[in-house]
């Protein structure tokens, strides 16, 4: 067999593998059967830009959210509710003589007569106008003269022990020398109220600028900031937690000061109420005229904490 026929043997296509119709075998198209195949000439569409889009913010749902605050503000309320149920049943069992702690029922009901007949809100405001004037002008009076005793040591130095004497001595003791000295009117129950709330102010203040982190007044002593700047831009937002503790004290304090001030000498507000209701053996009265302090110092107690954190926004939230 000859060179010629066996390569034309080779070339035939097999039966069962025959090219399909219209297309030719790569030799007859004359395209390589090896190597790349060729470029295209044509050039590729310019691909559209692709805009990111914005993310839309996913709503957490509404029933949830309600569920949630609800279970918060029963968990919250439990313990309060237990106390006034443990109040409304004790007398009515007679675990307690209720002629002197009637149950809570009999109390609310003197509660709203005394709303009514406009007795509470006269008093109330009496209370409120001398707390609130005593507390503002101690808050006044004490952040500043705080925050410049932390910061220059020789002047906390001289005055500590001072400060230590009138810090010890208890705002109700000196009551008659307020009163001996200012008369028995206004100005002696404000004036006990600016000396009882002016101390844990002070050194909640001072306290909260010695405590400042080191590390922060170095950076910002590095950057060259003024005495004015470095005290808006580090000391005071560093030190708004603890001021404010002393701040939620004196809130308290205020209260209790005025109301043993006007329990011994005063013609309106909610200590002369208390105890008018006790000399006229008026119990329910009386204890009407307790709930409704209560009542205004827990109010007061969540403005302040709302304040606080209101002014202390930056602060990173602990994790658990």
């Amino acid at each position: 067999m000859s060179l010629a026929s066996s390569s034309s043997t080779r070339r035939k296509t097999p039966e069962g593998l025959k090219p399909p119709e219209g297309l030719k075998p790569p030799e007859e198209r004359g395209t390589p059967t090896t190597g790349t195949p060729p470029a295209s000439t044509e050039e590729p569409a310019a691909a559209a830009p692709i805009r990111p889009g914005r993310p839309r913010p996913q709503r957490a749902p509404v029933l949830p959210r309600v569920l949630r605050a609800a279970l918060t503000g029963a968990t919250k309320s439990v313990a309060i509710v237990a106390l006034l149920l443990a109040w409304e049943l004790a007398p009515r069992f007679g675990l307690v003589d209720r002629t002197f702690l009637p149950p809570f029922s009999e109390v609310a009901q003197a509660w709203w007569e005394l709303v009514a007949n406009g007795q509470l809100a006269d008093n109330a405001q009496a209370s409120l106008v001398r707390s609130f004037s005593g507390f503002g002008t101690a808050v006044a009076v004490s952040v500043p003269l705080g925050l410049l005793i932390g910061w220059y040591r020789p002047v906390a130095d001289l005055l500590n022990p001072l400060l230590q004497v009138f810090l010890n001595t208890a705002a109700l003791a000196l009551l008659p020398v307020f009163v001996l000295l200012l008369g028995i009117g206004e100005t002696s129950k404000i004036s006990i109220v600016v000396y009882a709330c002016a101390w844990p102010i002070l050194f909640n203040t001072i306290s909260a600028v010695r405590t400042v982190d080191p590390t922060l007044l170095r950076l910002a002593k590095s950057m060259n900031l003024s005495a004015p700047r470095l005290f808006q831009k580090v000391i005071l937002p560093a030190s708004v937690p603890t001021i404010f503790t002393g701040i939620r004290l004196a809130g308290a304090v205020s209260i209790v000061v005025l109301v043993a001030a006007e329990m011994i000498g005063a013609k309106a507000g909610l200590g002369y109420l208390i105890n008018a209701s006790q000399y006229n053996f008026a119990i329910p009265q009386m204890y009407a005229g307790i709930v409704t302090i209560s009542v205004i110092g827990v109010a007061f107690n969540q403005l302040l904490v709302a304040v606080e954190k209101r002014l202390s926004s930056w602060r990173v939230p602990a994790t658990s």
